[in-house]
């Protein structure tokens, strides 16, 4: 292949990306002016507005409080509070202008912080399910719910902000950006945090006598 040949391929994946970035862009333009509008209608309690913003985030909201604190109950109760707190700060205009999904994510977290702050005693960071069932062999299912167990007090050692991150960015499957823009921190420190909450992890559960994952 020639020199020039290189030269001109080379161009056209750049171009070619180039144009990609600039489509990315105006979709994100598109989608913030759209929100933008639509948090204008709320904040003026526009019943279509809030249900539409209620339809668009209560099912993710409530999946990662309940994530977070593993009962059903709690978990609707704590993800209406969320809303309640929404509501309550469009009226009281210190709501969110702009990235309503992080600024909910941020509500949601505070809010699981202040549950186990009020029930320090119990269990903290529930994976999945409470209990593991591994068709008929009940060994098994008790070494697995064992595990869990030890991953779960893991867990509880974390700092809030590494609790935070760790959830985002495994549990609800986000990417680094995603998770500064929810936690409100740069990429360099998500991904710190990040590197930390696992390597506390892994410490622990190697004392506990688990295989930890390279």
């Amino acid at each position: 292949m020639s020199k020039y040949m290189m030269t001109s391929i080379t161009t056209d994946a750049t171009r070619s990306w180039d144009t990609l970035m600039e489509r990315g862009k105006e979709r994100n333009t598109v989608a913030s002016e759209r929100e933008s509008k639509r948090l204008q209608k709320a904040r003026s309690f526009d019943r279509k507005a809030l249900g539409a913003i209620y339809d668009d985030f209560h099912q993710p909201i409530y999946s990662y409080i309940y994530r977070r604190v593993g009962d059903v109950e709690v978990a609707r109760d704590l993800t209406a509070d969320v809303f309640r707190r929404f509501l309550q700060a469009i009226h009281n205009k210190t709501g969110p202008n702009q990235n309503l999904r992080a600024w909910l994510y941020r509500v949601a977290h505070n809010i699981v912080v202040d549950h186990y702050r009020r029930r320090q005693n119990q269990q903290h960071y529930p994976l999945e399910e409470n209990i593991i069932c591994v068709g008929d062999d009940p060994i098994q299912a008790a070494e697995l719910n064992l595990k869990t167990e030890k991953v779960r007090a893991a867990l509880l050692c974390l700092t809030p902000d590494q609790q935070q991150v760790v959830a985002l960015k495994f549990l609800e499957g986000m990417s680094n950006k995603e998770v500064a823009e929810i936690t409100g921190k740069p990429v360099g420190a998500v991904k710190s945090l990040q590197h930390r909450a696992l390597a506390s992890l892994q410490r622990q559960l190697v004392q506990a006598g688990e295989e930890v994952p390279a």
